[in-house]
């Protein structure tokens, strides 16, 4: 049984990663959908409490600011990563989520790159590189359960 957080940047494939592991049976967590995100850009701390307290297998998915506060309640922290010129070609031309189609967004996944992405990799205990076949990264993600 393990609780394993994929975070990384928009377009990286964590939302691809995580349905490829719900057909596969494993229970997930996208909290890009379904209101894990307060207005303010933050995970509902309680409601992510309550998750990890019920669930001792899961995988979530997301890149919040306040992520770190659980990143001791989940066995691995997975960064998912792609070069940054990948991360905006898959933005702008994914249909599942309009984020990353403007200009400006382009600008901030870029900015976020440089400025949060090291953050991530420092409270990563694996990155794995998102250009990789979904099936080789499901296959790394239930290796590490």
């Amino acid at each position: 049984m393990t609780r394993i957080l994929v975070t990384g940047m928009s377009g990286a494939g964590k939302s691809t990663l995580l349905a490829e592991l719900a057909r596969r049976g494993r229970l997930t967590v996208d909290t890009d959908y379904d209101g894990w995100e307060l207005p303010s850009g933050l995970w509902d701390e309680h409601r992510m409490s309550e998750l990890l307290e019920r669930h001792d297998d899961v995988v979530v998915a997301g890149t919040v600011e306040n992520q770190g506060r659980f990143y001791d309640r989940f066995d691995h922290v997975v960064l998912l990563s792609a070069p940054v010129n990948v991360l905006i070609e898959r933005v702008a031309t994914r249909t599942n989520n309009p984020y990353g189609c403007t200009a400006e967004q382009q600008t901030e996944i870029r900015r976020y790159v440089t400025e949060v992405e090291p953050l991530l990799r420092r409270g990563a205990s694996i990155e794995l590189d998102g250009r990789r076949g979904i099936e080789e990264l499901a296959d790394a993600i239930e290796a590490l359960a």
